[in-house]
């Protein structure tokens, strides 16, 4: 059992059936369990223009020197072969890499094993967003280097490595490891060349240019898998408040692809409005900035002007789960069971505190997600993903000398 391939390609474009392209492609290897191993990346001369620069900030003349992706196709799948490979939203991941691999006339197997993070989320984030960026706040992971190969695949590997140290059944990894092993890949019989990593550009950063995906903290929906991967195309798609023609016709490509009607995806926007609707309530009031967002997204999704309408209506929202709790007082109390994340440098040690909230019946957690009860941090003005997190879902955030407290209320009312 080889291990874990996680791989992460920044593309011309959302569409790798049409002209789209790689640009740029990282893999980190973790072993079985989980470990660190290797990472590689490089550039990739896409032999066309890059696309829109200001989303993965890669200029025409950063891959001019660049490899085209039949030059590194040995190299990859040498990294490739007899792993499971693992991405955020897999299924653009591994669509982009069969595409790639067919044009560089090699077959890609038919039954390639893997396992998507994003998809995962569902089990072991519960609550979480379906965004790299969300689940990746709900660990603490830092996620540096965003929309850039390398930075996205460490982070995705580290969530993948949290996965693995969470997960109660070992099984689960063994059995896609054992199937990856038996993965016929091929072998390219042109030479393999240096792979040529980005250095740090000089295209400037524009604060549009990293605007958050719009569904980052939003709920993930209830339904099948295919469900999540057309919202995470969506995602993208939306990214820069605009959808063009190319971006709907891949959106209605991928909706084909995933079985999915005409109903069905005119429920998902719908449903996905809704949520970004309540996001942008979650305080309570629009910017001028937000209520731009709210038309033209609402437009941009084929809403009713009356929907549109009432999503600007203070009076016509309801409340939801992100409206902040009351501060833990007389009417806040642990009970049996609830989960407790722990947060920053302590005075006393992690695992004292872990193993006391155990004896009182509450079960230390790792991640901050709706189920969790309370966030205990060195800082309660921390910025930490998970004091972000916490936040966003309305979960009281304490300090140590609280934690006491609640803990000796908890004891005095057995």
């Amino acid at each position: 059992m080889t291990g874990f391939a996680v791989v992460d390609f920044e593309t011309t474009g959302l569409f790798p059936g049409g002209h789209d392209r790689v640009i740029e492609l990282a893999v980190v290897q973790l072993s079985s369990h989980g470990q660190f191993e290797g990472q590689w990346e490089s550039l990739v001369n896409p032999g066309r223009d890059v696309g829109r620069a200001d989303s993965h900030r890669i200029r025409t003349s950063d891959v001019l020197d660049a490899p085209t992706f039949a030059e590194i196709a040995p190299r990859l799948l040498d990294l490739l072969r007899g792993r499971v490979v693992v991405a955020h939203n897999a299924s653009f991941d591994v669509r982009f890499l069969v595409a790639e691999l067919r044009r560089a006339g090699l077959d890609a197997p038919a039954d390639i094993v893997t396992l998507c993070t994003m998809q995962l989320a569902r089990d072991f984030l519960p609550g979480s967003g379906r965004s790299l960026t969300d689940c990746c706040a709900a660990l603490d992971i830092e996620l540096d280097g965003g929309h850039r190969a390398a930075g996205d695949a460490r982070a995705t590997a580290r969530l993948l490595a949290a996965y693995i140290e969470a997960a109660d059944a070992p099984e689960f990894w063994a059995a896609h490891l054992a199937a990856a092993a038996d993965v016929p890949w091929p072998v390219a019989s042109t030479p393999a060349v240096r792979w040529y990593a980005r250095t740090v550009s000089s295209h400037p950063m524009s604060t549009e240019a990293f605007l958050e995906h719009l569904a980052t903290r939003l709920p993930n929906v209830a339904g099948p898998a295919e469900y999540v991967d057309y919202l995470a195309l969506l995602d993208r798609c939306l990214i820069d408040r605009t959808l063009s023609s190319h971006e709907a016709d891949s959106l209605a490509r991928l909706a084909q692809e995933l079985g999915l009607d005409r109903a069905t995806a005119e429920r998902l926007n719908r449903q996905y409005f809704a949520a970004f609707t309540a996001l942008a309530w979650t305080d309570g009031m629009l910017t001028t900035a937000e209520l731009a967002d709210l038309v033209n997204v609402g437009m941009l999704l084929g809403q009713p002007a009356a929907t549109v309408a009432a999503a600007l209506n203070e009076t016509r929202q309801q409340p939801t789960s992100h409206v902040a709790a009351p501060a833990p007082g007389t009417d806040f109390s642990l009970q049996p069971g609830d989960l407790v994340v722990l947060t920053g440098d302590m005075l006393r040690v992690r695992s004292d505190w872990e193993r006391e909230l155990r004896e009182l019946g509450l079960v230390p957690w790792s991640a901050v997600t709706k189920k969790v009860k309370l966030l205990v941090a060195a800082d309660t003005g921390s910025l930490s993903g998970k004091a972000r997190k916490a936040r966003d879902y309305g979960i009281p955030i304490v300090d140590e000398a609280t934690l006491i407290r609640l803990a000796r209320a908890r004891v005095a009312g057995r």
